[in-house]
């Protein structure tokens, strides 16, 4: 069976010229990266998209190559307080610079409040898109509130009777000096 490509290839250059347009409803199985966050059994999860290209006008220079990326998922993940799933929301809104190369685009970003990147024949939006989301996604994903009350404590009455039973290693230790110490 044949693996349909996930790339959205986009010419940037061309795009912010033609004050290109593109959007999509796109299920997560076409990302692999999300997909293996959240598990096969959300393949169907919708992730919405839109990009627009724009170029702006530079005093004394070519115009500046700019994408503005807007994407959407809520993708169900375990909540780490009470193990149950909860819906987490994922939106991105940003905008892009593109340069003419990684030295250039390296050198600018960190003096930039935008993100610079590097004009590239072979952009591929979806990867843009997943890496975004991806960085969107929770460390921790909890809900708000819990729907079930989480113990926060655990209290094992075999545990601390084993420990009262078991030998302490350094009581052989101390009856050799003398001590009583138990």
């Amino acid at each position: 069976m044949k693996k349909e490509s996930s790339a959205i290839p986009l010419d940037v250059r061309a795009f912010a010229q033609s004050a290109g347009q593109r959007s999509a409803s796109d299920p997560l199985q076409k990302y692999e990266r999300l997909l293996q966050d959240v598990g096969e059994e959300a393949a169907d999860t919708p992730v919405e998209w839109s990009a627009q290209g724009e170029l702006r006008p530079v005093t004394g220079g070519p115009g500046q190559i700019w994408l503005h990326l807007q994407a959407h998922a809520t993708l169900p993940m375990t909540c780490q307080r009470c193990l149950s799933e909860v819906e987490v929301a994922l939106d991105v809104d940003r905008s892009y610079r593109f340069v003419a190369d990684e030295a250039t685009a390296e050198a600018e970003d960190d003096d930039s409040e935008e993100d610079v990147l590097a004009i590239d024949p072979e952009f591929d939006l979806a990867v843009l898109i997943e890496d975004e989301l991806l960085m969107e996604m929770p460390l921790v994903p909890v809900h708000d509130v819990c729907p079930t009350e989480v113990k926060l404590e655990v209290v094992d009455e075999g545990f601390d009777k084993a420990m009262a039973d078991k030998p302490k290693p350094f009581a052989a230790l101390a009856k050799l000096r003398g001590g009583g110490l138990e």
